[in-house]
């Protein structure tokens, strides 16, 4: 595979990332470990984690997999969820981070993580201690890069200022879903994160399945874990989700009359958009990776963007929870209006 460059980090990663949030949760440990070797042997550089997949196991996992070839593999995770039943082991305050980056390198197997991310907002710690206690564990090496999650456009800016204002190291990357069906991040992310230099990482290429190509219309519901987690996100009986199975279908339809897989048109989407350096994937079969990798190799022209752009409009997405967070100015409580 062709390597991209990260944002201005200037590392070259492959542009798939392997996604290990199935390790040790809904995939047995043997069958991890063969996936991340076959995924590195076929010239994937990138593997994504955090503490919270899995409790911890996930991180073990690829702590083992990466066993004689750590030098050759561009490692991520992440802090912010909580770990453990201790409601103080979370969040992204200088106290649970210089924890949690502890934890992680333990049970990663190395005295460094390549990227370190905020696997999402903090509203009860400023982001200026963030960024410093980030900056800390660069000069520490402890970590090498550092970069958020599902941060809104703002706060993405706000970070660049107040790094900008105290002498220190701006976050050098983004991970946010981005989809055929999950378009939300064009309207203001994308140029933000662009214009400072950012490297994106996205995942969910396949919108949590509605792209695998078995949700159809006039098919049955199809089987899977998240929707038993998450109804309201995959019972196609809601209007709202009637309508994103329409759009799903026709992008079927799209895909089959370019000689392509739903999956390779989904792929190659998120692949084509300037502002993507990497795509997480995530494999459960050897079968499921090799579609990936086929589908980074496809090249989509004008003409199929625009009809794509037809289906599914530029900036949009059908529910406010696939954009991958619940934004807090939209909770109820905070569009009650307070009483004198």
């Amino acid at each position: 595979m062709t390597l991209r460059t990260l944002g201005r980090t200037g590392v070259r990663i492959s542009p798939l990332t392997l996604g290990t949030m199935n390790f040790g949760r809904w995939q047995e440990e043997d069958e991890s470990l063969r996936i991340i070797g076959a995924a590195l042997d076929a010239g994937i550089t990138a593997v994504d984690t955090a503490d919270v997949y899995a409790q911890g196991v996930s991180e073990e996992i690829v702590g083992k997999a990466l066993k004689g070839r750590r030098d050759d593999v561009f490692l991520a995770t992440k802090f912010h969820g909580q770990f453990g039943d201790n409601p103080l082991h979370a969040g992204n305050s200088r106290r649970w981070i210089t924890q949690a980056v502890e934890g992680s390198l333990r049970r990663l197997g190395t005295d460094h993580i390549d990227l370190y991310q905020a696997h999402r907002p903090d509203p009860k710690t400023e982001l200026l201690e963030t960024l410093q206690t980030l900056n800390d564990l660069i000069r520490a090496g402890k970590i090498r890069y550092y970069g958020t999650s599902t941060f809104p456009a703002h706060q993405q800016v706000e970070a660049h200022w107040l790094a900008e204002r105290h002498g220190l190291i701006a976050p050098h990357t983004e991970q946010l879903p981005y989809s055929l069906l999950v378009r939300g991040a064009e309207r203001e992310v994308f140029p933000v994160v662009r214009k400072y230099g950012v490297g994106v990482i996205s995942y969910g290429p396949l919108a949590a399945g509605w792209l695998s190509g078995k949700y159809r219309v006039g098919g049955s519901q199809p089987e899977s874990a998240r929707a038993d987690l998450i109804p309201g996100r995959f019972d196609i009986d809601l209007d709202v989700n009637q309508r994103k199975l329409a759009a799903a279908d026709a992008l079927f339809d799209l895909a089959a009359s370019q000689g392509l897989t739903l999956i390779e048109l989904a792929v190659a989407f998120a692949l084509n958009h300037p502002a993507i350096s990497s795509v997480i994937i995530g494999p459960r079969t050897s079968d499921h990776l090799d579609a990936y990798l086929k589908a980074a190799t496809v090249q989509l022209d004008d003409a199929v963007l625009d009809r794509i752009d037809a289906i599914v409009a530029p900036g949009t997405h059908f529910i406010e929870r696939d954009t991958g967070v619940d934004t807090p100015s939209l909770q109820p409580s905070a569009l009650r209006r307070s009483r004198p």
